[in-house]
């Protein structure tokens, strides 16, 4: 089985190439646009977005590439047995407003599954790197760990992570029927989930169907190495093979089995209200 290294390696070269670029646009007067979705894009997201895709396709002329700023062939996608999934700069919100927790991220889906993916926080020089086959590192300026996803097994000691810019009232719900006390909040899909690989949070749920799958490819292959699991509402592995980009079943990321299943059976309240009714 091939380790998706090399593929690695240039995600987080390409990464601190963007990453450098955002922070030189910060500290700018950026002029924010409005995309459909009432979703904030900069030129920062787009001249980032351009540099990882310019290098991911003179790397991998074969490969087909998604990148959230840039135009979709969906012929390619599915076609393609891999996929690159480029989010330039994932918490734009965050990153307007003067905040830290914005990330690059870049993951590659061979096959449907996500196989190597980096989140890179250029404001703090922190990466996360994994590639199947290997442990998800942790580099923090220079130093280096290898990261396990906690073992807790009691929902009540559960440490949450939500949205900075965008937590649900449902969430509510959740905590109650988990009996959980411990929440923070982060900006960035991708950095969320690099907490819970790292063993710092243990849990993640976005109820809506507002996810795509480049908010979620690279952080993914993180913390699945590290030992995690992530799925929709309803269990199900998330897609990522075209031509739907939605999660539209929402996200439940967890530090390991029990604490998975524990939260499905808490969101299931919401997968039922989600699902279709039938005449």
């Amino acid at each position: 089985m091939p380790t998706f290294e090399a593929e690695a390696d240039l995600a987080c070269r390409l990464a601190f190439q963007a990453g450098a670029l955002i922070l030189r646009h910060r500290r700018s007067n950026l002029e924010v646009e409005m995309k459909p979705g009432n979703e904030p894009v900069t030129i920062a997201d787009r001249e980032a977005s351009r540099i990882i895709v310019e290098g991911l396709a003179a790397a991998f002329p074969g490969d087909a590439i998604v990148s959230e700023e840039e135009p979709v062939d969906l012929d390619h996608l599915a076609s393609s047995e891999r996929v690159w999934f480029v989010d330039p700069l994932d918490g734009t919100r965050e990153f307007v407003r003067g905040l830290d927790n914005f990330s690059v991220m870049i993951g590659l889906a061979s096959y449907g599954r996500p196989r190597a993916g980096i989140v890179y926080q250029p404001s703090r020089e922190r990466l996360y790197v994994a590639a199947a086959g290997t442990a998800t590192v942790r580099i923090d300026r220079g130093e280096r760990r290898e990261l396990r996803c906690s073992s807790v097994s009691d929902p009540t000691r559960v440490r949450l992570v939500v949205s900075e810019t965008d937590r649900r009232p449902e969430i509510d719900g959740l905590k109650r029927r988990m009996g959980i006390r411990d929440e923070t909040a982060s900006g960035s899909v991708g950095l969320k989930l690099g907490l819970i690989a790292a063993g710092e949070r243990d849990l993640y749920v976005n109820p809506t169907g507002n996810a795509k799958a480049w908010d979620t490819c690279a952080g993914t292959a993180l913390l699945e190495s590290a030992g995690g699991r992530i799925t929709d509402l309803g269990g199900r592995d998330l897609c990522y093979r075209g031509p739907d980009l939605w999660h539209r079943s929402g996200v439940v990321a967890s530090a390991n089995e029990r604490i998975h299943e524990a939260a499905l059976r808490a969101v299931e309240p919401l997968e039922r209200a989600r699902a279709p009714t039938r005449s």
